[in-house]
């Protein structure tokens, strides 16, 4: 009973092949000098695009994602908490609490401060 995932797979192949093939046939050809050029928003690029960031960027970078993740989490309890009821609310209130130290904690340690450091001499 594995005849329908072949069929699938070779559909899906003969797919991918057929528009690599009609997209080299029928693709532009034209090697301008200003084809290599990079291009952003009108404006030429100056510089290189190899940027050295410090880890302070990553690590905010992390938490957005992480407490940004965590607010979809709270969107979507919000919605239902009404169905849910008062024990999903006691639950959302202890998330939300630990979310809370964490910020404070992310805070106190200095994870949200990009400014540099002064050095006392």
């Amino acid at each position: 009973m594995l005849w329908p995932l072949v069929v699938y797979f070779v559909l899906v192949i003969a797919l991918a092949v057929a528009l690599l093939a009609l997209s080299a046939l029928l693709g532009e050809r034209h090697s301008e000098r200003a084809t290599a050029l990079p291009y952003e928003s009108g404006i030429v690029s100056t510089g290189s695009a190899r940027l050295r960031f410090g880890a302070a960027f990553y690590l905010v970078a992390v938490f957005f994602v992480i407490f940004d993740l965590e607010a979809a989490y709270i969107f979507s309890w919000a919605v239902a908490l009404r169905a849910l009821g008062w024990a999903a609310y006691a639950e959302g209130l202890v998330f939300i609490g630990i979310l809370s130290v964490a910020l404070a904690w992310v805070w106190r340690v200095g994870g949200l401060d990009l400014a540099p450091r002064s050095r006392l001499r």
